[in-house]
């Protein structure tokens, strides 16, 4: 390992045009755009039946729940919505007994702003996301300004539970009908990132970074096939078997077929039968991956003898018994965001009141959404949020006649923001916040129209107040552990891979072992590359070691291919039988 001197950090360009460029749309943006329509339109439509408009905020804050958990398994799934539902449940009801208490409006915001960090660093440390914490805090910070009677409190968490509880059948809806999708399109995504980062590395050009977002897919890929403990099906073992096909394009790319790759994420993409991946250790397994056969849920992983081969799967069985590490140790290193959320909040909206505005929940959400993982990307945020705010405000008093004309217009137009902004938020988040902004407005309206002029005005101060206020204190609250963390995950690789290496020396290394130090290596060297990252948007702080980082992550590469060469998965350098197999094996 080098023991050069770290370079110093050079100085920070922000960027401007840079955070509003539009990247491309997510694979599955109709997901959530369509669930949170299928989940607002019911219990909005039928209070609009009974002239009870009134209370369909309360309904709206169980519907947005249906936004969450799309990524993951459908058993996962119903586990995470139904924790998501809860979280909402519980913020709600702090924010209605505390409104019904007191109507002392610095007690209110410092009661959201304390809301919003908790909701900040739950969310970060379960991985709870897309959206994240905005939607609660929204949730919370609204209703904290809603005048309330402990009386009423009881009834509207009701209406909220209710309306969580559709969104949660809704979330869980596609499970009949494709019950390994999210598996699948994971599995997807890690061979096309795969076979991206095989053709970069032939040429030599931008493979660093194509190679990083290959072991991250790979990465996102297990997470979300780990999760099954108990006896997990055929299919799952089958996508199991194609993210190992991955992991050896990433370990060894020049052995890699890429085509073959792309045919295998087409073939898992659709829901026709897993394909077969075929064994690189046979010559005799190349047709079956050539003729584009699918398999049925069992008969892939066998052998033409019909013995499994459980070799490439004991990593994983090894990994499936390792418990998650507890939440409070994730916590740890979110406190500096937590706090900056709270800060940056409590400021935000105290600020607000003293400009004089009604809704100064408006300016703490504001700053609440700025919040990323480092300050570079909190300053793109603030970007973001500025400019389709600004624009928001625009297409609310645009459309606002048309939402007058009646109650039924009124959500019907909601339903539309809500379906615009979860269809345009992944191609960049000022693009959704163009949606976001106008819905916002129009739930506002829900209990009798107000004037446009002053919604408006106070919507682009309060935008503006949020992202200063909440920016400043961003660079207020450093993180001086990020470099530290850096530290921490450097020793994590060089400890992993020099385990995978001992064992890749061992002749008498069971498989089980070996699989379970790649995975392990691999799992080590995407974290230290996020890491690395993060701590590299963070601003005050010493040098990182980043010669260092660029080491380990070579060192730790060669080591995989080692250890892939060592378990069979591929030949051995030099061998002719790397390109018959190559040859075998493509489309």
């Amino acid at each position: 390992m080098s023991s050069a001197t770290p370079t110093p950090t050079s100085v920070r360009r922000l960027p401007v045009v840079g955070a509003l460029r539009l990247g491309r749309p997510s694979d599955v943006w109709f997901k959530p755009a369509l669930s949170v329509v299928a989940a607002v339109a019911p219990p909005s439509l039928l209070l609009v039946a009974l002239g009870r408009l009134d209370v369909a905020a309360f309904t709206m804050a169980g519907s947005l729940c249906a936004l969450y958990a799309h990524h993951r398994p459908y058993a996962a799934r119903a586990k995470v919505l139904a924790w998501v539902v809860l979280g909402m449940l519980g913020g709600l009801a702090v924010a209605l007994v505390t409104a019904s208490l007191t109507r002392n409006a610095v007690v209110l915001v410092t009661v959201g702003a304390l809301l919003a960090a908790v909701q900040k660093a739950v969310c970060d440390a379960t991985r709870v996301g897309p959206p994240a914490h905005v939607i609660l805090t929204f949730v919370s910070s609204a209703t904290l300004f809603v005048p309330q009677t402990l009386g009423q409190v009881p009834g509207h968490l009701a209406l909220a539970a209710g309306a969580g509880a559709w969104a949660w059948l809704v979330g869980m809806a596609p499970a009949p009908l494709r019950p390994h999708g999210p598996e699948r399109r994971a599995t997807a995504q890690a061979l096309y990132a795969a076979a991206a980062y095989a053709e970069t590395a032939r040429g030599g050009e931008g493979s660093a970074g194509a190679r990083s977002a290959a072991y991250a897919a790979v990465h996102a890929a297990w997470q979300t096939l780990l999760p099954a403990r108990n006896r997990p099906s055929t299919t799952r073992r089958a996508l199991e078997r194609l993210v190992v096909r991955a992991e050896v394009a990433l370990a060894a790319p020049a052995d890699t077929d890429p085509a073959l790759l792309r045919a295998w994420a087409d073939a898992v993409r659709g829901s026709g039968r897993v394909p077969r991946t075929g064994d690189p250790r046979r010559d005799d397994a190349g047709p079956r991956g050539r003729d584009g056969g699918g398999c049925s849920e069992g008969d892939g992983l066998r052998r033409d003898d019909g013995s499994l081969r459980r070799d490439e799967l004991v990593g994983v069985a090894a990994e499936r018994a390792v418990a998650p590490r507890p939440l409070w140790s994730r916590l740890g290193p979110l406190a500096p965001l937590a706090v900056r959320t709270a800060l940056g909040c409590a400021l935000a909206g105290h600020v607000s009141l003293a400009l004089g505005a009604d809704r100064p929940y408006w300016a703490l959400v504001t700053a609440a959404s700025l919040y990323q993982a480092n300050l570079t990307l909190t300053w793109s945020r603030a970007v973001q949020r500025v400019v389709g705010n600004l624009v928001g405000v625009l297409i609310f008093a645009a459309v606002t006649p048309v939402a007058r004309l009646g109650p039924l217009a009124l959500v019907l137009c909601i339903l539309a923001c809500n379906f615009g902004a979860e269809a345009l938020i992944s191609r960049n988040y000022w693009l959704g916040s163009v949606c976001v902004t106008p819905l916002a407005l129009l739930v506002t309206e829900l209990p009798g129209y107000q004037p446009t002029g002053e919604l408006v005005t106070d919507r682009v101060v309060d935008t503006l107040v949020g992202a200063l206020v909440g920016f400043a204190a961003a660079l207020a609250v450093t993180d001086r552990r990020a470099g530290r963390r850096v530290e921490r995950a450097l020793t994590a690789v060089d400890r992993a891979r020099e385990r995978a290496a001992r064992l890749t020396a061992d002749p008498a290394a069971t498989p089980a072992a070996l699989e379970a130090a790649r995975r392990g290596l691999a799992a080590a060297v995407v974290d230290l590359r996020a890491t690395a990252d993060a701590a590299a948007g963070e601003w005050w702080q010493r040098a990182l070691p980043q010669e260092r980082v660029v080491l380990a992550e070579q060192a730790a590469h060669r080591t995989l291919a080692a250890t892939v060469r060592r378990q069979g998965l591929l030949p051995d350098p030099g061998t002719t039988s790397t390109q018959t197999h190559t040859e075998d094996t493509s489309p």
